[in-house]
């Protein structure tokens, strides 16, 4: 049988999560700016040569873990067709795997998100919630309240990305109080208040 998906050798993705480890580490102790190439080859166990066989520089390597961070967030917002009752439905769903995800891996998501020393990961997140609310305006559910209410689509767009990747980051800081079904099923209520009171 001849399988055709490339697979990544385990000990270049073993590598790849030792130096991510290392980074979560280190941006836990000090300002980005302070970590080099030695102290972070150190930290992981690897030798110098090992980071460049994987990375240009730390830029590269912040860029290339955000573009790890984005798949795998839509990986997990795209598992398993949804074949629910309603739209609604269907977005808590993806709202509930995407914070899952997210408490999952709670201590990468709360070093690089609440860090006000790199942006590139917030900044990826923002554009994954942007997209998902683009397109659920793209499908009418909230065009009566933009027309009604002569708010610009984009300008909901912004809101609506902003308030929920703010939520989650105050969420993290707290430490996840509430259950990602639970802290869904609030966003989803607060959204729906406002159709209503907008109606």
């Amino acid at each position: 049988m001849n399988n055709t998906t490339p697979r990544t050798d385990p000990r270049i993705l073993r590598t790849r999560q030792l130096i991510k480890d290392a980074v979560i580490e280190l941006l836990q102790e000090m300002d980005i700016e302070k970590i080099s190439v030695n102290r972070l080859a150190e930290r992981a166990t690897i030798n110098r040569v090992t980071f460049y066989l994987h990375y240009r520089d730390i830029p590269d390597m912040l860029e290339k873990m955000a573009d790890e961070m984005v798949q795998d967030i839509r990986q997990v917002m795209n598992r398993n067709p949804l074949n629910l009752n309603s739209t609604d439905e269907e977005d808590l769903l993806i709202l509930v795997r995407m914070l899952e995800h997210i408490q999952e891996h709670a201590e990468f998501y709360k070093v690089i998100l609440t860090s006000q020393q790199s942006t590139v990961f917030r900044d990826r997140l923002l554009s994954v919630i942007t997209e998902m609310i683009s397109t659920r305006l793209e499908r009418g559910e909230s065009d009566s309240n933009i027309s009604t209410e002569n708010i610009q689509k984009d300008i909901t767009i912004w809101y609506g990305s902003s308030a929920l990747i703010g939520t989650i980051i105050a969420w993290l800081r707290k430490d996840m109080p509430y259950t990602p079904l639970f802290l869904a099923r609030q966003i989803a209520l607060l959204r729906s208040q406002y159709k209503d009171e907008n109606m």
